[in-house]
């Protein structure tokens, strides 16, 4: 049984366990132990979120980190996918991002990458977790590791994601509204767009410390909406905190979600011959409609359990190279080991301009079957192993037959019970979510 390590690292209110000081201090030794192989001098790259926690965790991660003998690169404020990135660039042996994702400011998390930048395995958490219940053993003085911080990290990344597009491609007359949400990407991601020719609206670009995804971003999408149509711009993009994953709002206003956007760089890469694996990789929340439209094209939809690091497995796995979650999720394995907001965006937008269809009708690649998800807070226990709980699950799955499907998972960062269901008949589908929530409130009552 995990005690810190959720579905994406460790995380939480801050100054409350595992976001404390002495957590951190402890998941730096931990891991720091963890990965020192070898005779080499080691080193781990840190990156953080604008959250104001970040000064603090990140300082607990140092000590952590040298106390067993790395040496510490500090990037500052950059993407998780930037860190991903630079972890194996730099040769190093780790990297951490430090951000709760779209959580609120008050939350803040640890995200951990292995040398070749892709997020650790479940046993290489789990080994982390027993460390974390000992004491590593400390350097000896003289092999103390040292921590620097160095000013060129925002520049590689900016060109690694510039290079992720032919060089003939090129952005010009492309108005484009994008919010970052007053995280990680406010300096990045403008760079990048406005490098390749767009005339680019910014917003969510002031971080203070304390309003990265509020009222902003791709989870709080109605600024970008209302900047987009009152400044007529061509498009609009919302990335999370930490721009890990993206939002597309079109030219009217209306919301683009992940699914759209899977399915047109999707079908997009298998006519041009560079989709790989006969399909795409998405979780069990993705719509029925997407699974549809694939099938359509030839293509498959391999689904996997909700969590980027299960998509990005089974992408391993079978060969994939484009998989994400209806969230906003994007994994393009040609070019990042993780979600990248900002790269996929890029992708979009270079389908917008050798198109020459306006958004709207370039990212309505289908028609998406309704579908409906509620969430059930509960104070304690186990109710999806209630017996009632069971059998609304159960007449929930035979209402719906071959008709849609039903997904009920217990979210992996809070204590939340996620009701999903889908189907050609939306009044059914609501009848079944509604009546397996209510087994699951009175089971938890």
């Amino acid at each position: 049984m995990r005690k810190f390590f959720g579905t994406d690292g460790i995380r939480g209110l801050t100054n409350q366990v595992p976001m404390t000081v002495e957590v951190a201090m402890r998941v730096g030794m931990a891991a720091g132990a963890h990965f020192l192989r070898g005779t080499h001098k080691h080193r781990v790259v840190i990156g953080k979120d604008t959250r104001l926690s970040g000064y603090m965790l990140e300082n607990a991660l140092v000590a952590g980190f040298t106390s067993v003998g790395m040496d510490v690169v500090q990037v500052g404020p950059m993407p998780t996918p930037a860190v991903a990135m630079l972890t194996p660039s730099m040769r190093a042996d780790l990297g951490v991002m430090i951000s709760a994702s779209h959580n609120p400011f008050h939350d803040n998390g640890i995200k951990l990458f292995g040398p070749d930048g892709y997020k650790l395995s479940d046993a290489d958490e789990a080994a982390i977790e027993l460390l974390l219940a000992s004491e590593p053993p400390l350097a000896a003085p003289a092999h103390i590791g040292r921590a620097k911080r160095i000013e060129d990290a925002r520049g590689r990344y900016i060109h690694a994601v510039k290079n992720s597009l032919p060089p003939a491609v090129r952005l010009d007359g492309l108005k484009i509204v994008l919010d970052c949400a007053n995280g990680a990407a406010y300096n990045s991601a403008p760079t990048v767009f406005w490098e390749l020719g767009a005339d680019v609206i910014a917003v969510g670009v002031t971080p203070n410390g304390t309003n990265i995804n509020d009222k902003c971003g791709s989870t709080a999408p109605g600024l970008l909406q209302e900047t987009v149509v009152a400044s007529g711009a061509d498009i609009g993009i919302a990335l999370d905190g930490d721009a890990d994953r993206l939002i597309i709002v079109d030219e009217a206003g209306a919301i683009v979600d992940g699914d759209q956007i899977m399915a047109l760089i999707g079908a997009s890469w298998a006519r041009q011959g560079r989709l790989k694996g006969g399909g795409i990789v998405a979780t069990v929340m993705s719509n029925l409609g997407l699974e549809r439209f694939l099938e359509g094209e030839g293509l498959r939809l391999d689904r996997t359990k909700v969590g980027d690091r299960y998509v990005l497995e089974r992408m391993r796995e079978g060969g994939f190279n484009v998989g994400g979650e209806q969230s906003g999720h994007m994994i393009l394995s040609d070019h990042a080991t993780t979600g990248d907001g900002t790269l996929a965006a890029l992708q979009v937008l270079a389908e917008l301009v050798t198109s020459g269809k306006p958004a709207s009708a370039l990212l309505h690649q289908f028609d998406p079957v309704p579908q409906l998800l509620k969430n059930v807070r509960f104070a304690g226990g186990k109710p999806l192993e209630d017996a009632q709980v069971a059998a609304a699950i159960a007449e929930g799955e035979a209402m719906l037959a071959d008709k849609g499907r039903l997904v009920i998972r217990a979210s992996g960062t809070e204590p939340v019970i996620r009701v999903m269901a889908e189907g050609d008949d939306a009044g059914q589908v609501e009848r079944v979510v509604d009546m397996i929530c209510d087994a699951v409130r009175v089971a938890a009552e």
